[in-house]
């Protein structure tokens, strides 16, 4: 009797010590980087460019083994700056994080938002990409030239649309093409939508004569056909895609986006951590990379305080950009 209660307080030693290992096994709890209940919100609708980013990050990290059950939710609203109160009021919550990026300094800017991402714990810069500029598909507008020759005729009579609120990426990218094309920024008819999935719907039905978003939300439509692209905006031209920089078409501009990660406040030291390693770890996986190359983002990772000074820079150069502008 006593020895086969000795053997089973052995074998019950022999579990718990082979516990761990097995708890620990591709959840990513060996990485540092498991988070249970984490929450990703996106502050615009389904479909826009955060929405993309968010649940192409969270399906990477749980296909990398770095974490498991990520919530991806949308809040949108007044350009992002919605979900950015509901992140900023969620103190010390080290299980929430927000999909953002340049449209959100802009509508913190341009709505006189109470809470900026001066306000948040800034996790990392994640991608930087190129906006397009599309017409649907049996638009007349066959070239950039005659767009442009056409925008440049009646400005108010063309109205454009981008995914985000004034200040944002695609207005900024809107109101530099036009000042470089010699047509005032005031007299621009633009009309902001809640991310790229809402612009869309009125980009195909010629409710807008032109659309300008991030390239990663309308590829699939450019090459179904759905969608004519007829300029990209960065520096040098979208492998896989037929259309000049707008350099190129003799409109001296460049303008790229860029979306990252940001959490609630008041975060202590080792949740901050977490999540800026969850972010490491996805970026070095080859899960991101290949989205990267899928989607045609440009890696420009970026983490903590130094991600932090960044974003107070591009906060300086929307001011500036739009005091230029007269807007």
């Amino acid at each position: 009797m006593r020895l086969r209660t000795v053997l089973a307080l052995l074998g019950a030693v022999v579990l718990v010590l082979a516990g761990p290992p097995l708890l620990t096994t591709g959840d990513g709890a060996d990485t540092g980087t498991r988070i249970p209940g984490l929450r990703f919100m996106v502050p615009n609708t389904p479909g826009g460019g955060y929405d993309i980013t968010a649940r192409t990050a969270a399906k990477d990290a749980e296909d990398a083994g770095l974490t498991h059950n990520i919530e991806v939710f949308n809040l949108p609203g007044a350009g992002g700056t919605v979900g950015l109160t509901r992140l900023v009021s969620e103190h010390g919550n080290g299980k929430l994080a927000m999909s953002m990026g340049l449209g959100v300094v802009g509508a913190a800017r341009s709505n006189r938002s109470p809470k900026t991402l001066a306000d948040t714990t800034p996790i990392a810069r994640l991608t930087e990409e190129q906006d397009v500029v599309v017409v649907a598909k049996d638009s007349p507008y066959r070239t950039i030239g005659e767009l442009v020759e056409a925008w440049r005729r009646d400005p108010g009579k063309l109205p454009v649309g981008g995914g985000s609120s004034p200040g944002g990426p695609d207005h900024l990218a809107t109101m530099l093409m036009a000042q470089a094309s010699g047509i005032a920024p005031k007299r621009v008819n633009y009309i902001p939508f809640d991310g790229g999935g809402e612009l869309l719907a009125s980009i195909l039905g010629r409710k807008v004569a032109f659309g300008v978003s991030g390239v990663g939300e309308y590829l699939d439509q450019i090459r179904a056909g759905e969608l004519r692209l007829l300029a990209v905006t960065g520096l040098k031209r979208v492998a896989g895609l037929d259309a000049p920089t707008l350099r190129e078409a003799g409109i001296d501009v460049d303008f790229t986006n860029w979306r990252g990660v940001v959490a609630p406040p008041g975060l202590s030291d080792a949740e901050r951590g977490k999540l800026v390693r969850l972010f490491q770890k996805l970026h070095d996986s080859r899960q991101w990379r290949e989205s990267m190359r899928r989607n045609g983002w440009d890696d420009a990772f970026l983490t903590g305080e130094d991600f932090g000074r960044f974003l107070a820079e591009q906060d300086r150069r929307v001011a500036s950009v739009l005091k230029e502008l007269g807007l």
